[in-house]
């Protein structure tokens, strides 16, 4: 009896028989023999035991408790709530990152596209005799090739991005 109300008591209050041992400056082996009845408590470790079960000595030793399975499915809904919760914000978190990643994104390739027109691609005026100056070049010309072809679809696609990932009221 006493082994069986400790078991439930501890498990309505949502302890492992590890944590319970903790409390208890006792192994958990200890609670294990208790709940199966292999061995009892003293009267210090009961009255301990009590204390930290928020439960009275009587009702421990008393007769079996019988935790309601209306108290069980409250608590299982209370504990899903805040699952619920913390998922829901987590994913509105991201959403707002990658809203402003977007957003961050927009600006940065208008401003490089910005600042290659406003250079005007000096180095088609370049002396390319020389072989450092022709490998330069021919690198700022392919980096401006292939800016200049994939900068409008990476910009359609962010903006695109920015619409699906807006706050909607």
């Amino acid at each position: 009896m006493l082994g069986e109300n400790i078991k439930t008591i501890r498990k309505s209050k949502g302890l492992s028989q590890q944590e319970l041992a903790v409390k208890l400056d006792v192994v958990r082996q200890t609670i294990s023999k208790w709940e199966q009845g292999l061995s009892v408590p003293d009267s210090d470790m009961l009255i301990s035991l009590s204390e930290v079960l928020e439960t009275p000595v009587s009702t421990l030793l008393g007769v079996n408790v019988v935790v309601s399975e209306a108290e069980d499915l409250k608590a299982i809904c209370a504990k899903l709530e805040v699952i619920n919760l913390q998922l829901a914000q987590r994913k509105t978190t991201r959403k707002r990152i990658l809203h402003w990643f977007l957003i961050l994104s927009c600006v940065v390739l208008v401003s490089a596209f910005a600042f290659l027109v406003s250079l005007e691609s000096p180095y088609l005026n370049w002396d390319y005799s020389d072989p450092e100056t022709a490998v330069l070049g021919v690198a700022f010309h392919s980096f401006e090739w292939l800016f200049v072809r994939t900068a409008p679809i990476l910009l359609i696609g962010a903006i695109i991005g920015i619409f699906l990932t807006r706050k909607k009221e």
